[in-house]
């Protein structure tokens, strides 16, 4: 974490949808600058139709952190199209070898 960066993190897998927007909007209102997913060890990681709720939600006032069986390139440019500003992945070495050569 960068210093003084304020990360909300949730377990979106665990939420409704209604729970996650709320969720979203208390956290952009408390000053987060990035509102993430999940950690990753929960029941199901990071999903699209999920981080376009957030990106929604939290509009430019926050970003959006997808994390969680990210494993794969196409999986990580998924994510950024639908509005992920970062990724979290145990995967980026081979994320970014898979990138600089296609």
């Amino acid at each position: 974490m960068v210093c003084g960066q304020r990360d909300f993190v949730y377990e979106t897998c665990l939420l409704d949808n209604s729970e996650k927007e709320k969720a979203c909007e208390l956290a952009v209102a408390a000053g987060a600058d990035f509102v993430k997913t999940s950690t990753g060890f929960s029941t199901q990681g990071a999903l699209l139709e999920d981080v376009a709720l957030m990106k929604r939600v939290a509009g430019d006032k926050a970003k959006v952190k997808a994390a969680g069986g990210i494993k794969d390139l196409n999986m990580a440019k998924a994510m950024i199209d639908a509005g992920a500003d970062r990724i979290g992945t145990s995967s980026g070495a081979k994320i970014i070898r898979k990138y600089l050569h296609q």
